[in-house]
């Protein structure tokens, strides 16, 4: 039996395992930990698929891992830490009685939307060099960045539970719409064929320097000129 097929699925269950230990972090309130397995479950994840083609050894099998691995790490995993910082950190009104105690389980819409997107990229043949919604990781990404850096001002907040709930909707929105998004997929190093992804990159460099919170910034970005390049292609 060929060690080399088994060489995928390994690193695709070290992605998985990055995100169960994101999980137990966030019920500890270690976001800063959480977001940083959900970072090394993202890096496992680049390379699993990058391995299993240079190796020769995709399968069907490997594709179903991959998904339910990106579902715990990149869905349950960003879901947890919503829903901890939503029971615990934030205060609600007197007016919304026993709804208080149910809003912070709309996190895991996170987890659900995050779920439908993975089954979709599986059976929609449109998604090879560009996404339709916004991707996993990058959901994921954004939101522990999010309770990461600016959790505390978020507190500070009279509608602090409202602003979440808010984002929760848009971002489930985002992972399943039917917008373009361009990847960072590079084919070759001309300007004129990877204009798009020259922008975003150099518009990036500088929000590295919000640090916890440059996630947020980047993959607000990314969305804002998915969405632009989406309404100019539809014009034309």
């Amino acid at each position: 039996m060929s060690i080399k097929r088994h060489i995928p699925n390994a690193i695709t269950c070290c992605n998985l395992f990055s995100g169960c230990i994101a999980c137990v972090m966030a019920f500890k309130g270690a976001f800063d930990l959480a977001m940083l397995f959900i970072v090394l479950g993202a890096t496992f994840d680049f390379f699993d698929g990058m391995v299993a083609r240079l190796l020769h050894v995709s399968s069907p099998l490997g594709v179903q891992m991959d998904s339910l691995a990106d579902d715990v790490t990149f869905g349950l995993a960003p879901a947890t830490i919503v829903f901890c910082y939503m029971n615990e950190a934030l205060s609600y009104p007197d007016y919304l009685g026993v709804f208080a105690g149910i809003l912070p389980y709309a996190a895991f819409l996170i987890a659900v939307f995050s779920a439908c997107r993975l089954a979709k990229f599986n059976v929609d043949k449109r998604q090879t060099n560009t996404f339709i919604g916004l991707p996993t990781p990058a959901n994921a990404l954004f939101w522990s960045s999010l309770v990461t850096g600016a959790g505390a001002w978020i507190q500070t907040l009279n509608a602090g539970w409202f602003l979440m709930l808010g984002l929760i909707l848009l971002s489930s929105f985002f992972l399943v719409s039917e917008i373009p998004m361009f990847s960072l997929k590079f084919k070759n190093l001309s300007w004129e064929s990877n204009k798009v992804r020259y922008i975003f990159i150099l518009v990036s460099l500088p929000m590295f320097m919000l640090a916890w919170l440059a996630p947020v910034a980047i993959i607000t970005w990314y969305l804002l000129l998915s969405v632009v390049l989406s309404f100019r292609t539809s014009e034309k």
